[in-house]
């Protein structure tokens, strides 16, 4: 059984940084696509990062920049750096693990989420 857990989230000024980690287990992340997605309040969810099996990343225009992600294959664990933080950065972060060997940039292609964590930043 595949979960993933997030951590790390929180509440920040403009301009601060938080670190999201987000722990796999069921399924080694070096074969398969591990994404950051976010939600805000009455919005859809929305795509923000992922790295790929080879460790191409790929990131949203309205982050890069300033986030980051990254992985850590001997502790099954994906995290997103996130510097310069903005107001408008506050939702509900979501990591999710797709087996596929490639980027995935669609929210459609992961089939494992984890629950959420809340960045809030205010202004």
């Amino acid at each position: 059984q595949v979960q993933l857990v997030e951590s790390g989230g929180g509440a920040v000024q403009a301009g601060g940084s938080l670190r999201l980690s987000c722990a796999v287990s069921g399924r080694i992340i070096s074969r398969s696509a591990v994404g950051w997605f976010r939600q805000a309040p009455g919005k859809e969810r929305e795509f923000v990062a992922t790295v790929d099996w080879t460790e191409i990343t790929v990131y949203s225009e309205s982050v890069k920049g300033r986030f980051t992600i990254s992985r850590d294959i001997a502790k099954n664990t994906v995290y997103l750096q996130m510097n310069t933080l903005k107001p408008e950065d506050t939702a509900v972060y979501y990591c999710a693990a797709a087996p596929i060997l490639g980027v995935v940039t669609a929210s459609t292609q992961y089939d494992y989420w984890g629950r959420g964590t809340q960045v809030t930043v205010s202004s």
